[in-house]
């Protein structure tokens, strides 16, 4: 079972999730029962958001490079990078990529990607 922490300067981390390591799906912890908030396929990398109905394809992760893209029209968007470390990165444009959390027990970077395209990605887009 893998575990996502984001980033939080002078405290202690937050937990933001948690990842199956057999199926691929990913939880956020709350009170009673943890959500089911998408899935990861081990396989081939790609991330999906649960909702009713299909679930929404959200990008995937380059196995050989660690690169996360998001699924847009027309080419898909780097957005970060996962280490083989479990550390995630945010990228940033004409800059260093920006540290944002970590993935502890990640047996593949297919965890990671789920970790940034699920939870991180989202936060971004309501700030934007």
């Amino acid at each position: 079972m893998s575990k996502i922490y984001r980033h939080k300067s002078l405290a202690p981390d937050d937990l933001l999730g948690r990842i199956d390591n057999e199926s691929g799906k990913v939880f956020a912890p709350r009170i009673g029962p943890d959500k089911l908030v998408g899935r990861v396929n081990l396989e081939n990398g790609k991330v999906y958001r649960s909702q009713a109905g299909f679930d929404e394809y959200l990008g995937q992760v380059d196995f050989e490079t660690g690169k996360i893209y998001s699924h847009r029209l027309g080419p898909d968007e780097y957005i970060g990078r996962v280490d083989r470390s479990g550390e995630l990165y945010r990228h940033v444009p004409l800059a260093p990529d920006e540290y944002i959390g970590k993935v502890t027990e990640m047996q593949s970077l297919a965890e990671g990607g789920a970790a940034i395209l699920l939870f991180f990605l989202s936060e971004q887009d309501e700030t934007e």
